[in-house]
């Protein structure tokens, strides 16, 4: 049967699946907790990459080495940096860039060394899927997202995604790193810390990878403040939604 391993950075984002878990056993592996067990009839493997490209990278890893996963979705929560995403809005990832890689004058920047690219393609079925997951998990996601002042309003977007190891929370610290992107011919929709990272293992084993973003922040100078509550209050909830749809619409096998 396969195992669908459902990555988030923090606890709070995925704590609506745990709760969710049926038949779940909890293992350590690399100084990480992972849970396993079933979810809407799929078996699932839920674990926390933590925050960062180095944490994100060995917790993708040992899912594959240690747990055999057939495919990894990753859902959390992102700065929105391109035009007309805004805080609620959903972004479900074509594809990653790493927006702090620079190996230059040996390397073009962006490139990542030896692999003769700097954009790592998500899975497009597996994308189609989520996509189509996201749409169905925000039109009918219940009374909650009624009651906040997010939800009447969210978006949906697909296209790529800049990861780096910083909390981009400066409205001219965004701005620069945009300028740079489009210099590059990159232009995100969303910027935040693992994606990238877990992309490119998936692309070296060549384990389907999807993603999807629900926008927190402007990634501006109230990234800071509007970040935890967002976590909280609305992350988590979409979380929950949007996977359970996902699971629902992926074939059994």
């Amino acid at each position: 049967m396969t195992t669908t391993a459902i990555l988030s950075a923090l606890l709070e984002e995925q704590q609506g699946l745990l709760e969710q878990l049926t038949n779940p056993v909890q293992l350590t592996r690399a100084g990480r907790d992972f849970w396993r067990g079933e979810l809407h009839g799929h078996r699932v493997v839920l674990g926390l990459s933590r925050v960062g490209k180095v944490a994100a990278a060995t917790t993708a890893t040992t899912l594959i080495e240690a747990f055999g996963v057939n495919r990894i979705v990753f859902t959390g929560v992102a700065g929105g940096v391109g035009p007309g995403v805004q805080v609620g809005d959903v972004v479900v990832a074509t594809e990653f860039v790493q927006h702090d890689m620079d190996a230059s004058p040996i390397f073009p920047r962006y490139q990542i060394p030896l692999y003769d690219r700097s954009r790592f393609a998500c899975d497009e079925a597996l994308s189609a899927i989520l996509l189509e997951a996201v749409h169905a998990g925000l039109t009918g996601a219940g009374s909650h997202f009624e009651q906040n002042k997010w939800h009447a309003s969210a978006s949906v977007h697909s296209g790529l995604i800049a990861s780096g190891d910083r909390f981009v929370s400066g409205a001219s610290e965004s701005r620069v790193l945009q300028e740079a992107l489009q210099a590059g011919g990159f232009i995100p929709l969303a910027v935040e810390m693992e994606g990238a990272a877990v992309a490119q293992v998936c692309f070296d084993y060549g384990v389907p990878f999807a993603a999807m973003r629900t926008i927190s922040d402007r990634a501006d100078d109230q990234a800071h403040v509007d970040f935890p509550q967002f976590v909280t209050e609305v992350a988590r909830h979409y979380a929950q939604a949007i996977i359970g749809q996902f699971l629902q619409l992926l074939p059994k096998k």
